[in-house]
């Protein structure tokens, strides 16, 4: 499918899981977005590769320079290390939940459906996510279910690393979609 003239956000910090960030970012391009990473600081990111550092990605927007209304999705990659450090940052907060509120897309990997719960967007919502966050997921009020992707009305979530394929397909599908606006709130 088409994506020219869509514009996709992927919004990371230092230890996102490498794949998570990289597949997305590679896949979207190829089916013609633009895909901006946006993070906390300027510079370059680092990545987690499995069972270590991985490679740095190059920051295209900070936070400061970034707005919702400039994208029509958003992708949030995992890791333990990444979603932890950014649902304490209100900047990130705050930009997933304008997306969201837009009634733009939504689309959160492994442990990144952390930050759904942080912005309240889990709340009533089917979801599935890393197993070891499946506890946090349902205390957050969503029903979690063991499936490699979920969609709930525009909100993608993904269990893992090895669910990369469909979790693509479905971001694809989904923005191509357009807005949702059938969406009921957080």
């Amino acid at each position: 499918m088409d994506l020219t003239g869509k514009k996709i956000a992927i919004l990371a910090t230092n230890g996102f899981e490498q794949a998570e960030l990289e597949v997305p970012q590679e896949r979207l391009k190829q089916a013609g977005a633009t895909v901006d990473v946006v993070s906390l600081a300027a510079g370059e990111i680092k990545g987690w590769d499995q069972k270590d550092w991985g490679r740095p990605v190059k920051v295209d927007k900070t936070l400061d320079e970034a707005s919702a209304a400039d994208y029509d999705a958003i992708v949030l990659p995992g890791g333990q290390i990444n979603p932890d450090l950014l649902r304490v940052e209100p900047k990130a907060l705050k930009f997933i939940k304008d997306i969201f509120d837009a009634k733009k897309v939504v689309a959160a990997v492994c442990h990144a459906p952390w930050l759904l719960i942080e912005t309240g967007i889990a709340r009533g919502r089917k979801m599935t996510s890393f197993r070891s966050i499946k506890t946090d997921v349902a205390n957050a009020g969503a029903k979690w279910e063991d499936a490699e992707v979920v969609v709930d009305q525009g909100v993608i979530t993904s269990r893992n690393p090895g669910d990369l394929d469909a979790f693509c397909a479905k971001i694809v599908e989904e923005v191509k979609e357009g807005r949702h606006t059938q969406r009921s709130g957080a």
